[in-house]
């Protein structure tokens, strides 16, 4: 839509206004489909509460539900956007941020959220939920919510939550999931279902394929077919569900790990790259076993890794008992919240600080 028609809807017809939110993502770091799908989900909370608007850049998702979007190319444009648009508050998903451009953000919109971003630009927003975190991450800086708390699991997930908790120990026909993302930019796809190959017990494999997974699927589907009871899904949206079903459950190490501990799934983690390597959470002590970079792992360390809660009930009840434990998936409701919270009371429009700690809203 225009800019003119944008700013029509600002005022609805009782007079009453509304403030405006501006969303803007983008691709990045491997992250998938998971912020768009967050997005969504805070939309849907607050869109009758004020007018939101979707940013899109080169790399930015469509917006959900078709709301109103705005295009534009490059840092350039998106400062001249926010200029010509002057949202009350600005929501940023677009990974690591660089504290020189932010600035220049603050000049045009009073209030800013991050989400996820490891740069320097960060330090210059009004809050943070880092919901990627690592070892090393200072979570000592007030605007900053570092930790599982903020993590909004879909709405899907709801049925299966902590699902682990009611199963049957795996019977003579286990079930192992490999999820790599939508991407899956290192293609450890292949590499896992080609190292399943070498596996010779009983085992029903499903590999889920993402929308954006830009290698040859006709390669995975000739390797199923040299292995019973294996299946290749490509582009479900039933990720949960298919999830639900499985005994064990192989993924990356960025936002998927979350997903399954909200339903308590054993589960073997490789990360993409080193970004996904240094991440804190899918570590044994939330129930996971990691073996980091996939690319470089060994053919026995992966199906070792497989094969242990399958085979001894104690490693599989003690890691479905560490994920539960978390109480995951529930970060919406608090997450809203800090957004009205954040929302009535701009730093920059009342030249005041926050009256109260922003790292105390989720708790």
């Amino acid at each position: 839509m225009d800019l003119l028609s944008l700013l029509e809807r600002v005022i609805p017809i009782d007079g009453q206004e509304k403030k405006m939110i501006a969303f803007y993502i983008s691709r990045s770091d491997g992250k998938g489909t998971y912020p768009e799908r967050r997005a969504a989900l805070i939309t849907k909370i607050l869109k009758e509460e004020a007018n939101i608007v979707f940013l899109c850049g080169e790399d930015s998702p469509d917006a959900p539900n078709g709301l109103e979007t705005i295009s534009f190319i490059g840092q350039i444009g998106l400062l001249k956007t926010l200029r010509d648009i002057r949202p009350d508050l600005l929501l940023r998903d677009s990974g690591s941020t660089i504290q020189e451009e932010v600035e220049k953000v603050r000049e045009f919109v009073p209030s800013i959220i991050h989400f996820d971003d490891f740069g320097d630009g960060a330090k210059s927003a009004d809050l943070v939920f880092q919901t990627l975190y690592t070892d090393s991450f200072n979570n000592s800086i007030d605007h900053y919510i570092v930790g599982t708390e903020s993590f909004i699991a879909d709405e899907e997930l709801a049925s299966f939550k902590q699902i682990g908790l009611r199963k049957d120990r795996p019977g003579s026909l286990p079930h192992l999931i490999i999820s790599f993302g939508d991407e899956d930019e290192g293609n450890l796809t292949y590499r896992a279902l080609r190292h399943m190959l070498q596996l010779q017990i009983p085992l029903k494999v499903t590999v889920l394929v993402g929308e954006r997974y830009a290698h040859d699927t006709s390669t995975l589907r000739m390797m199923a077919l040299g292995r019973r009871n294996t299946t290749i899904l490509e582009h479900s949206n039933r990720f949960a569900e298919v999830c639900a079903s499985g005994d064990i459950v192989l993924c990356a190490s960025g936002y998927m790990p979350y997903e399954v501990a909200v339903m308590g799934i054993p589960c073997v983690v490789l990360a993409q790259n080193d970004f996904e390597v240094s991440l804190a959470f899918p570590k044994e002590q939330h129930g996971f076993i990691h073996l980091g970079l996939g690319r470089k792992v060994k053919q026995s360390s992966l199906l070792n890794a497989i094969m242990e809660p399958l085979l001894h009930e104690p490693l599989r009840k003690k890691a479905i008992a560490r994920q539960t434990a978390l109480g995951l998936g529930d970060g919406k409701d608090a997450v809203c919240e800090a957004i009205r919270y954040i929302l009535e009371y701009p730093k920059r429009q009342t030249g005041e600080a926050i009256g109260k700690e922003t790292s105390d809203m989720l708790h």
